[in-house]
C-alpha cells in the first residue's frame, strides 16, 4: 500500500512538472520558485567548492546587478553595453549564447540593470532602471509586447532606477512602479490597475490572507498590502530610511510580514488584523541594506549591515532576538538543503549550517569573483551561478 502511495505521489509530481514546464530544480523568478530565496534542491555538494573550485563556465553579460532566471535548460538574465540593456538567454550547463536582445537604455548610476528575468509559460519578463517593460518570447527573444511604464502611466523611478522584478501570478504581472505597483495582462499587455508617482525598491512579494491574494512591496516611505486582483490598498505602514532605500523584500509567515531596511533603520515584525498593522517588535538588530532575509523553521537568517561591512546573523522570528552573529562581509544569501550559501561583495563564498544554535561553517572559498558582488547566488539542477557588477557570470558544478 505504500509502494501504491508513493508511486503515486510520484507519478503526480512528475505530470506537474510536465504540464508547468519545470524541471525539479529550476529557478524561474528572483528568490527562486516560491520567492522564498529557498531551493528544494538536495542533489548537489556544499563543500565541493572546497580545495579546487570546480568552475564549470564563465562568461560576460555586461554591467549590471541582474541575477539569474533558470529554465527548462536556459538562463536568463540583464546587462548594459553603451547604453543598452542586453536581455541575455544562454544554455544553462555550457553558458552559450541562445540569443540577446537588445533596447536603449542609460547605464545610470552603478551602472546596469538591477531587476531579474522572470519566466513563465514560455514568456520572459524584464523591466529596465527607467521603465522599460518587456514580454519576450522566451525560446526566440521575440518581443511580444512592451510598455514605458514612466512615460506612459506616469510612473517615476525612485533616485537609483527601478529595481523590483516583476512577480507573475496568474493572468497578471505587477511591478514596484507607480505609488502602490501597476498590474499588465501577462499576454495582452494591457493594463489592468495602477497609478503614477514614484516606487520603491523591492519586489512584490505575492501570499494569502482570509481567502484573498495579496501582494506586499516597499513604496518610498511606506510599505504597502495591496488586492492583487483591484490594486486596492489594504494596509500602508509608515517605514521611513535614509535616502528612501527600502530594497529588501518583505517576508510573510502567518500573519506576519518582516519587514527591514538598511543605513541602520532595522527591521520590525507587522501583524496583520484589522485595518492597521500592528508593530509586534522593532530593534536594528537585522538590517538588510539590499539582500533579503530568509525564514527556515522559526528563524530568519540575513546579512545585516551596509556596502562595505556585514554579519551574517540568525534571529528569532517572533521575537527579533539574536541567536548568533558572524562577521562575514556585505553580501547576499539564498538556501537549500538546510545549507546558507553566502556570497559576499568580495566574491568570496561560504556554506553555513542554516541552524540557530550556533555559526556553523561548512566549506568557503575566496575570490572566486572580483568586487562588487551584491547580486545573489542562485542554486538551480545542481550548478550554482555567481556574479559581479562588471557582468561577469560564473558557473559552478556541485552536483554529486
Amino acid at each position: 500500500m505504500r509502494t501504491n502511495r508513493s508511486v503515486m505521489m510520484l507519478l503526480a509530481c512528475m505530470m506537474i512538472l510536465l504540464f508547468t514546464g519545470l524541471n525539479a530544480g529550476d529557478w524561474p523568478r528572483w528568490r527562486g520558485l516560491q520567492g522564498t530565496g529557498i531551493s528544494t534542491e538536495t542533489g548537489w555538494n556544499a563543500g565541493a567548492i572546497s580545495g579546487t573550485v570546480p568552475e564549470l563556465w564563465r562568461i560576460q553579460v555586461g554591467d549590471g546587478w541582474s541575477a539569474v532566471s533558470v529554465s527548462d535548460g536556459r538562463l536568463y538574465t540583464m546587462g548594459n553595453e553603451k547604453n543598452q540593456d542586453i536581455v541575455v538567454c544562454l544554455d544553462a550547463k555550457t553558458g552559450k549564447d541562445v540569443w540577446r536582445y537588445q533596447y536603449d537604455c542609460a547605464a545610470g548610476n552603478y551602472p546596469g540593470p538591477r531587476s531579474t528575468p522572470v519566466v513563465d509559460d514560455g514568456l520572459v519578463y524584464t523591466v529596465s532602471r527607467e521603465g522599460d517593460l518587456f514580454c519576450l518570447d522566451a525560446l526566440t527573444g521575440k518581443v511580444k509586447w512592451k510598455h514605458q511604464v514612466c512615460d506612459e502611466f506616469g510612473a517615476s523611478p525612485p533616485t537609483w532606477g527601478i529595481a523590483g522584478s516583476i512577480l507573475v501570478e496568474n493572468d497578471l504581472i505587477i511591478v514596484n512602479a507607480g505609488v502602490t505597483g501597476m498590474a499588465f495582462d501577462k499576454k495582452s499587455g494591457k493594463m489592468l490597475w495602477g497609478r503614477g508617482g514614484t516606487g520603491g525598491y523591492s519586489t512584490p512579494v505575492a501570499f494569502s490572507y482570509q481567502g484573498r491574494r495579496l501582494a506586499a512591496l516597499f513604496g518610498e516611505v511606506k510599505l504597502h498590502v495591496v488586492d492583487m486582483a483591484t490594486g486596492a490598498t489594504v494596509w500602508s505602514h509608515d517605514w521611513v530610511t535614509s535616502w528612501n532605500v527600502n530594497a529588501a523584500d518583505p517576508v510573510i509567515v502567518g500573519d506576519g510580514l518582516f519587514v527591514s531596511s538598511g543605513y541602520g533603520r532595522g527591521a520590525a515584525l507587522l501583524q496583520m488584523s484589522g485595518k492597521t498593522l500592528k508593530t509586534v517588535w522593532e530593534n536594528r538588530d537585522m538590517s538588510n541594506q539590499f539582500s533579503s532575509s530568509i525564514y527556515i523553521d522559526g528563524y530568519l537568517y540575513g546579512i545585516d549591515g551596509n556596502v562595505g561591512s556585514g554579519d551574517l546573523k540568525c534571529i528569532d522570528f517572533k521575537t527579533g532576538q539574536v541567536k548568533w552573529s558572524q562577521s562575514v562581509g556585505f553580501g547576499s544569501l539564498i538556501s537549500a538543503a538546510g545549507t546558507l550559501i553566502v556570497l559576499n561583495e568580495k566574491g568570496d563564498l561560504r556554506m553555513v549550517k542554516a541552524l540557530p544554535g550556533a555559526y556553523q561553517e561548512i566549506a568557503s572559498a575566496k575570490r572566486l569573483l572580483k568586487p562588487q558582488c551584491w547580486t545573489a547566488p542562485v542554486l538551480s539542477n545542481g550548478l550554482l551561478y555567481l556574479r559581479n557588477s562588471r557582468g561577469e557570470l560564473l558557473a559552478l558544478d556541485l552536483r554529486k
